[in-house]
Order: structure tokens, then C-alpha cells, then sequence
């Protein structure tokens, strides 16, 4: 049974083209999910702000020269910044590991299925192998900050795909037109719901087909005929707080700039069936340029101090040179992480727990304690078998019976054919036919003619007919002579005697 539940968990990691579940994702679909839809996106939800950022940049280059004017872009505002926002790629990170822990765990308590006959056992194996991951969890944790720290401790300007000060001004032109560079191509279609209030039509699905430009849908999947087509710019993604009166998941889409999205709406709120859904159309939004909101308070307060902060235009082109040094190097960093994270965990995490599964589980249950008391079975189980043994027991009788029964073949002799000679009269030996329903019958020697009008009288015991005596007719049985019931003689009362008259 250990080996069994190790074949099963390896399957529902690895896959395997068995018996494949065609209604649910497995555990190795939803963690293969977490790695190339959930971290992407919590990856880029901890972008910086950009207004924020020139003003830090701005706020370094200043305390870097102090109280001389430095004639230079310096190089120590470039590695302050970027290591700021290299430690902000710690909490995307931990919360990838979270997420793979939690469909690991669930991925054990699908793969004990087969050990319900045995209650304690499979709890006993759930304990350990959740205490296995529990101990890796906090191993594969340090590795990833480790990783994060190793990121920190040396910035590699000579990286190949490190654009350098010297191409840092064009920078700008080239982020302009690599959006726009396969405009036609589709990233996602699917099925959503559009919630709009009931005084402006109520809830309707909706066939969406987002593109690297646009987000259009229509009435249904053929998509020929379009309801609307909303361009992408100064678009952002936001959270809606799931209702308590609906079983959607629900998320908005906003314009930065205040203006309608959607007719007279200013969010545009799509909903879906589960929250897997939201965060694959979250995804979706963000490879077409659909970043989510900034949520923080601190980003907030600081947003309306930036918007009255000037700076002086020699000091507006330091600042631009070290914001498109940044992007450049932490899209550096954002790939190595997306990169090396995956890896870390399915090392030191995933594949660690399968051959604990397959190494050092049995030994685990047998130092765990008594192996009877493990292999107690419970009470369904107890039950059925019992049932199970009754039924083979009355099988056996059953057969047992079935056996003695001889199978040999007995002949009988034929009987001989029945004399039908009665059915004709005495005197020839021709078969009468069979009288008519419809004729009249023939009166026998005794009988007389009833008369015309009157009820024929009752057939009473007569002389035997010639009929009788022959040993050939048929012989109506006889009733038992019965004696007539004696009847109490009544007299008349004396009647009384009169006397004559004087």
C-alpha cells in the first residue's frame, strides 16, 4: 500500500497518460500553474511606481554629491535603487513557495484515497509525509532568499543583455515601439461575464478574445458578431471583493486617467467561475500590458508630494539615464528569478518529497509505533467483509446442493394412446360428430315436449336410459343421497267453540 501511494503521488506530480482526469487539475497542472501564471503576476505586482521612483532616483543623485555639483551621473544612485528593489522580490518569491506547499499537501490527501479501509494508517502516513514538507519548507525558503542575497551581493554591469550608460538614452524610443510589434496577435479567448447594474441590462457572458492591442467581445464563440472592441491604454487591473450573494470571482478593469471604460462605466467588471480563472486572465492582461493597481497606502500619500516635485533639466537627464539603467538591469534579475525559483523548489521540495515517499516512508511507519494498531480496519470495511464472507459461505452451500443433484437421464416408457372409442354410439363403430352448439338437442325415451309458452320443467331422476347401461358412455358423477330435511308439523290452533243463541 506504500508503494502504491508513492506510484499515485508521483503520477499526480509528474503525470501520466492512465487513467487521466478529464474534470480536475491535477497537482502537478496547478503547480506547473503557479509557476508560469501566479509568480509572473506576483512579480510584476511588486513593480515600482514610476513617479515615485524618478523622485528617489532624484533624492539619491542629490545625497550622493552632497554639497558639491557633480558634473557625472553617479554610479552608487544606480546600485541603491536597484538593490531597493531587488529585496522587494523576497515576498513574491516565499508566497511561490507557500502556494506549491498547499497543493502538495493536498496532492498527499488525494493520493491516501486508497488507504480509507485503514483509518490510522492513513493518518499516520499524511502526519509524516506533511512533516517531511514542513521541515523542506523552511529549508527551501532559506535557498531562495539565499538566492535573493546572492542577487544583492554583486551588481554585473558587464551582463551581456545590460544596456550600459551609453545606450541608456535610447532606451525610451526602443519601450515605445516594442509594444506595438505584433499588434494582431491573440493571447487569450474565453468566457466572461460582464456585471453591470440591473437598471442598465444586468449580467451578461460574453465571448472575449484579448489581443496585444485590444480586448473585443462578442455574442458567442463564432465571433461574428462584435458587441465592443476596448483598446488597452492606461488600462489597470483591480481586485473585487467576492459578494456574498453571488458564487462569481470577480475582477475590474479601470483607466488610469479617469475616463469611461465601458459606455458610461468607469471600471469595467468581468467575472469568472473559480479564482483559477482570474489569476489566468490576470496573467493574460499583464503579457498584453495590463499592469495591476498599486494598492499600498505609503504609494498613495507619496503619489500627490510627487506630483508638485520639479527638477532642474540637467538633473531630469541623470535622473532618465538611471531609470532606464534600472529597467534594464532588474529585467535581468525578473528572468534569473523566474528562472532559478521553479528549479529551487522542484529540487529541494518536490523531487526531495518523492523520494522520501519511496525511500524512507515504510521505515518512518514502522519505527512509528505498533504496526497492528496501524493495520486496524474500520468499520465500513470490518462490515463489508463480513458481508463479503457470508455471501462466499452460502455460495459453497449453494454449490454443495447443486452437486448432489443427479444429472443422470431416466427413460420412462411411452404411455399407451388413449382409447377415444366412447365419444360413438354402441351399435356402429363410426365416430359421431360433435353435437352443434346451435341444434336442438335430443329428447331422451323418458322426457316429454314441454309446452309452447310455459318454462320447461326441471330435469328429474328418471329410467335409466339404454345409454346408461353400456360400459362405454361417460358417467356422470353422482351426488349423495341426502334425506330431506324433516319439517315440524304445524297444527292448526282449535278453534274455539260457539255456542247457539238462546
Amino acid at each position: 500500500m506504500v508503494q502504491q501511494f508513492g506510484v499515485d503521488f508521483e503520477k499526480c506530480i509528474e503525470g501520466s497518460g492512465d487513467q487521466v482526469d478529464t474534470s480536475n487539475l491535477s497537482g502537478g497542472a496547478k503547480i506547473n500553474r503557479i509557476f508560469h501564471e501566479r509568480f509572473p503576476f506576483e512579480l510584476v505586482k511588486m513593480e515600482f511606481d514610476e513617479k515615485e521612483l524618478r523622485k528617489e532616483i532624484s533624492y539619491a543623485i542629490k545625497n550622493i554629491h552632497g554639497v558639491r555639483t557633480g558634473l557625472f551621473t553617479p554610479d552608487l544612485a544606480f546600485e541603491a535603487i536597484v538593490k531597493k528593489q531587488i529585496i522587494k522580490l523576497k515576498e513574491p518569491c516565499l508566497k511561490c513557495i507557500d502556494l506549491v506547499i498547499q497543493e502538495l499537501i493536498n496532492t498527499v490527501r488525494q493520493s491516501t484515497n486508497k488507504l480509507d479501509s485503514y483509518p490510522r494508517l492513513r493518518e499516520e502516513t499524511e502526519r509524516i509525509v506533511t512533516t517531511h514538507i514542513r521541515e523542506r519548507d523552511s529549508k527551501t525558503k532559506d535557498q531562495v532568499l539565499l538566492l535573493i542575497d546572492i542577487e544583492l551581493s554583486y551588481i554585473n554591469t558587464n551582463h551581456e543583455d545590460f544596456i550600459g550608460f551609453a545606450n541608456a538614452q535610447q532606451r525610451t524610443a526602443a519601450n515605445a515601439t516594442k509594444k506595438r510589434v505584433m499588434p494582431n496577435q491573440v493571447i487569450r479567448r474565453g468566457w466572461l461575464t460582464i456585471n453591470i447594474s440591473i437598471m442598465k441590462g444586468g449580467a451578461k457572458e460574453y465571448w472575449f478574445v484579448l489581443t496585444a492591442e485590444s480586448l473585443s467581445w462578442f455574442k458567442d464563440d463564432e465571433e461574428k458578431e462584435k458587441k465592443y472592441m476596448l483598446p488597452l491604454d492606461n488600462l489597470k487591473v483591480r481586485d473585487v471583493e467576492k459578494s456574498f450573494m453571488s458564487s462569481k470571482h470577480i475582477f475590474s478593469i479601470f483607466n488610469t486617467e479617469s475616463r469611461n471604460v465601458y459606455k458610461d462605466n468607469r471600471t469595467l467588471e468581468l467575472a469568472c467561475d473559480s479564482q483559477d480563472d482570474v489569476d489566468s486572465w490576470k496573467s493574460s492582461l499583464l503579457r498584453a500590458g495590463v499592469y495591476p493597481e498599486k494598492t499600498t497606502t505609503v504609494e498613495s500619500e507619496t503619489t500627490t508630494t510627487t506630483d508638485n516635485f520639479s527638477m532642474d533639466p540637467q538633473l531630469e537627464r541623470k535622473v532618465e539615464t538611471i531609470r532606464n539603467l534600472v529597467d534594464s538591469y532588474m529585467a535581468i534579475v525578473n528572468k534569473c528569478i523566474r528562472d532559478l525559483i521553479p528549479k529551487t523548489i522542484m529540487h529541494l521540495m518536490i523531487n526531495n518529497v518523492k523520494d522520501f515517499i519511496n525511500a524512507e516512508l515504510l521505515a518512518c511507519l514502522y519505527s512509528a509505533g505498533d504496526q497492528n494498531a496501524l493495520m486496524d480496519e474500520s468499520q465500513e470495511q470490518a462490515q463489508r467483509r463480513d458481508e463479503v464472507l457470508r455471501t462466499h459461505q452460502a455460495l459453497k452451500e449453494a454449490l454443495a446442493i447443486i452437486g448432489d443433484i443427479s444429472t443422470s437421464t431416466i427413460t420412462v416408457p411411452v404411455p399407451p394412446p388413449v382409447d377415444t372409442s366412447w365419444v360413438g354410439g354402441t351399435s356402429g363403430g363410426r365416430r359421431s360428430p360433435p353435437p352443434s352448439p346451435t341444434a336442438p338437442r335430443r329428447m331422451s325415451s323418458g322426457q316429454r315436449p314441454a309446452p309452447r309458452g310455459a318454462p320447461p320443467p326441471p330435469n328429474r331422476p328418471g329410467p335409466l336410459g339404454p345409454f346408461n347401461n353400456s360400459a362405454e358412455s361417460p358417467q356422470a358423477p353422482s351426488r349423495p343421497n341426502r334425506a330431506p330435511p324433516n319439517i315440524p308439523s304445524r297444527r292448526p290452533p282449535p278453534s274455539p267453540t260457539r255456542q247457539a243463541p238462546p
